[in-house]
């Protein structure tokens, strides 16, 4: 991926991707502080998740 594609890449909330995986959104975060799937910090310090990463691992194929 491009700079320029990772600037434009759809990112989910917590919320959002808890609904893809059906667990609470605690449980996102819990995943993100553990490495199992990467955060990105907004300036306010929300945390949001690449679309594409965490479609990778509905489909089941984990980051490298």
């Amino acid at each position: 991926m491009t700079a320029q594609q990772l600037d434009q890449e759809k990112l989910l909330t917590p919320a959002e991707v808890a609904a893809l995986f059906r667990v609470d959104p605690k449980t996102v975060t819990r995943w993100a502080k553990a490495g199992k799937i990467s955060a990105i910090r907004t300036l306010g310090g929300h945390r949001r998740y690449r679309e594409s990463e965490v479609q990778a691992l509905l489909d089941g194929h984990p980051r490298d």
